[in-house]
């Protein structure tokens, strides 16, 4: 089971060789439609299924809501009060901490499907079966760094107009013959590093931890089966660092959700301020 949710396939390995993970797993070939713009493989499919279990898990989660509120009843069940603890814990933990109730509420819809799309796309790296996370190839990160940065542009316009671009760029306080200076650094780190970084980040720490998983539970098969002698021992070792690093990759999913979220409403706080 691990094996699989690792992504290791043994006969890829081939009867007796070692053959370590290679960057083309995160090009898998093409399921359907090829060639077209609707092409399909299998982190595509990943996606899908994702998208869809987020639509049904809201759905019920709000049908319930509305169905305790229209009958009175206000006791969730363990269910209800599971969608309910997720969305307070980005609510309150992340929104409305960074920029309070009345503006937290204002992003809220965006903040929340930030949070659960990185989340759910994230974990599907162990799951057995799928075995790759969705935001490992750079096109989902890219579009959720894209909304985050239309976003905080669009809240500091619509804040201060065109001044929102004025202070961002000629930052208060620092002497005009050093904005020639100041000013292309602002730039660059606000309105092109913050979006690559915020895609990248979350990029690179899902193929890293794919990776090391097939790393570690394809060098216990070969350990196991083909090794000679004592050296099959090594593959109990392999074996606990593939769990271990299973464990360690859940831990990761919920960080980077987070982490991705909390610094797209820094960002957008960032604009809202009259400063920054």
């Amino acid at each position: 089971m691990l094996l699989l949710s690792a992504g290791f396939n043994p006969v890829a390995a081939g009867e007796g060789e070692f053959t370590p993970p290679t960057i083309g797993e995160f090009y898998p070939e093409v399921i359907a439609f090829e060639g077209t713009p609707f092409e399909l493989n299998r982190i595509m499919l990943i996606r899908l299924l994702v998208t869809t279990l987020l639509v049904v898990l809201f759905t019920l989660w709000a049908n319930r809501f509305r169905k305790s509120t229209s009958t009175g009843q206000f006791v969730p069940g363990r269910f209800q009060m599971f969608g309910e603890m997720s969305l307070n814990f980005v609510r309150k933990s992340i929104a409305h901490e960074q920029l309070g109730e009345k503006d937290g509420d204002r992003f809220l819809p965006l903040l929340t499907t930030i949070f659960f799309i990185v989340l759910g796309m994230n974990i599907t790296g162990i799951v057995p079966g799928l075995n790759i996370s969705g935001t490992s190839v750079i096109g989902l990160p890219m579009i959720l760094a894209g909304a985050a940065y239309v976003t905080f542009i669009y809240a500091g316009m619509k804040a201060h107009g065109l001044k929102f671009f004025k202070n961002a760029l000629l930052p208060s306080g620092v002497p005009k013959a050093f904005y020639v200076l100041v000013t292309p650094i602002e730039f660059l780190s606000t309105f092109i590093l913050r979006p690559v970084t915020l895609a990248l980040r979350l990029m690179m720490n899902m193929i890293a931890g794919h990776l090391l998983l097939v790393l570690c539970f394809t060098a216990t098969h070969f350990f196991v089966l083909y090794a000679d002698g004592p050296f099959k021992a090594f593959g109990l070792l392999t074996f606990t660092f593939g769990f271990a690093f299973t464990l360690f990759e859940i831990l990761v999913a919920f960080l980077q959700a987070y982490v991705f979220t909390l610094l797209t409403t820094v960002y957008i706080q960032l604009s809202l301020a009259d400063e920054h």
